[in-house]
């Protein structure tokens, strides 16, 4: 490899944990972990709710959970978009 070649990849490969680099990514864009922690607490929200459904259909239950589940992904995909617009736009300063 050329030293040019060496030189970008040195900052992937310092970080050798599986964890520190899902944090880093984490820090980077702070609305993954939201999305992903709403879409758990929904399927679950869903699960506890499959037993107590009354005379609904089981078909039409998974179609609420399931248009429940992605908005809230959805939506934290756009506010992630925003708060990352807004970062790089607004707040950071011009050269």
């Amino acid at each position: 490899m050329s030293s040019g070649q060496e030189s970008i990849f040195s900052e992937y490969e310092s970080d050798t944990s599986q964890t520190s680099k899902l944090l880093r990514k984490f820090k980077e864009t702070p609305f993954v972990p939201l999305g992903m922690a709403g879409f758990a607490m929904v399927v679950g929200y869903g699960l506890y709710r499959l037993k107590h459904r009354g005379d609904m259909k089981m078909s039409l239950h998974l179609i609420h959970m399931r248009v429940a589940a992605q908005g809230f992904v959805v939506g934290a995909i756009t506010c992630g978009v925003l708060y990352s617009m807004f970062r790089e736009y607004m707040v950071k300063p011009k050269e």
